[in-house]
């Protein structure tokens, strides 16, 4: 990035097509409809509320990043779906239980009962404790990439859109380790006419978006757009793709809490982390091969920040043991708690204890938003590929091969918003500071 990028404007329609209309889809549908009407506040999102300071402290130019930055509008949104259930987002969004249904579902029920999802690309193998029958009727891997192109094109013409983002909002996938089929396009195409089992329906849409020059952003830790393949495609058809997994409640914790142990030199010996949670995300994670794709997502996230090879003794020996449990009567409602065992001076022991009781779709909703309007932009600013940028947001960031992913929400934070400073051609913060100390010619 040396130079700054002339940015397309926001024009016309952002279509938003997101993969499965569950608990998070029609949470941030219904909070986004809401908002448009003046009957709900967007917290939580970054792009509508979230500031970003510009030049020096002493300049007190401090605008909201909505403001600063060319995103389409929220009222320019139009939303579409695939799910393996018929449900309109009205009826989505009732079985959910998250939003209460006189103040917020009600009050948009226009809007959402307009909203009514495409067949799913869906093969019960790769998340065997879904039972829809919404989906399309043919085991061809090559017909499912054939009919999901059709629908990206189709509703592109109906709803007469200008722009389309893609975002995977549906269940975590078994897990599956990027084989030679991932390889290379010639490899991928001749999987798909096999019908090759390492090829999976997040697969099939992350490339039909790729395919129709749709950026894609992947809120799962299916390995979807994060093949060899793909990364590079996306990068030759200047496509924005980012992922994996929405960063909301434990992880969260652990990219907050582990940068602090690391800054403070304080040794850690152990991290127990145990959710219970009863949406359909947690129903899908009840079985094993999903939930191993799930903690591969979120064992990494440690290892990343500590860095123990550099730092042996602080962090050499390390026991970090993740566990989801699907919990039915909680519904949305999730809870995570974290026993973390540190050790400080002369190696004397210390505990830290969290208890966090949080509502996954609403922690899961602003991101979702931020991620299509900042894909959106990263589009139209011609900024192709892996968007590293957008970290922040994700519990297993995208980085090209070879390189670090960064954790640390804090450096995270300052990587977004410098790259939107560059975007605007305003300086980047460094935090140096000297400049008020030193004297300037």
């Amino acid at each position: 990035m040396s130079e700054p990028r002339t940015i397309a404007p926001a024009e016309g329609k952002l279509g938003v097509l997101t993969v499965g209309l569950g608990a998070v889809a029609s949470t941030l549908i219904a909070g986004v409809e809401l908002t448009k009407r003046g009957q709900g506040s967007p917290i939580g999102s970054m792009t509508q509320m979230g500031t970003i300071r510009l030049g020096k402290r002493t300049e007190k130019r401090t605008p909201i990043v909505k403001d600063f930055v060319p995103l389409a509008k929220p009222d320019d949104i139009v939303w579409g779906a695939w799910d393996v259930f018929p449900d309109d987002a009205y009826v989505a969004a009732s079985r959910a239980g998250v939003l209460e249904q006189g103040k917020h579902i009600e009050a948009i029920s226009d809007v959402l009962r307009e909203i009514r999802p495409m067949k799913a690309a869906f093969i019960r193998k790769y998340a065997r404790n879904l039972d829809g029958e919404h989906i399309m009727d043919t085991p061809s891997r090559r017909e499912m990439l054939n009919t999901i192109r059709a629908d990206i094109n189709r509703f592109r013409d109906e709803k007469k859109i200008d722009r389309l983002v893609m975002i995977w909002c549906a269940s975590t996938e078994i897990y599956i380790e990027p084989g030679p089929q991932h390889a290379t396009v010639e490899a991928f195409e001749k999987a798909i006419d096999a019908n090759d089992e390492m090829i999976a329906p997040s697969m099939l849409y992350a490339y039909a978006a790729i395919l129709e020059r749709v950026p894609f952003a992947n809120g799962s830790p299916n390995l979807a757009v994060d093949m060899p393949f793909l990364r590079q495609l996306a990068t030759d058809t200047n496509v924005a793709i980012s992922g994996k997994d929405f960063k909301t409640g434990q992880t969260l914790m652990k990219t907050v809490l582990a940068p602090m142990l690391k800054a403070r030199q304080l040794g850690l010996a152990g991290w127990y982390s145990t959710n219970i949670l009863g949406n359909r995300d947690g129903e899908v994670l009840d079985a094993p091969e999903n939930f191993k794709t799930k903690e591969e997502s979120k064992l990494g996230v440690l290892e990343d920040i500590l860095d123990p090879a550099n730092n042996p003794e602080l962090y050499g020996n390390v026991f970090h043991k993740v566990s989801i449990n699907y919990y039915p009567p909680r519904g949305d409602n999730k809870e995570g708690w974290d026993n973390i065992d540190i050790f400080g001076w002369m190696g004397y022991p210390m505990q830290i204890k969290v208890d966090f009781l949080c509502r996954d779709s609403i922690l899961a909703a602003p991101l979702a938003l931020d991620l299509i309007l900042y894909s959106d932009l990263a589009q139209r600013a011609g900024l192709g590929g892996i968007q590293e940028w957008l970290s922040f947001y994700y519990k297993s960031p995208q980085v090209a091969p070879g390189l670090h992913a960064e954790h640390d929400l804090f450096v995270q934070l300052e990587k977004l918003h410098n790259t939107l400073r560059w975007l605007m051609n305003e300086d980047q913060i460094t935090h140096l500071g000297r400049e008020y100390y030193d004297d300037v010619d």
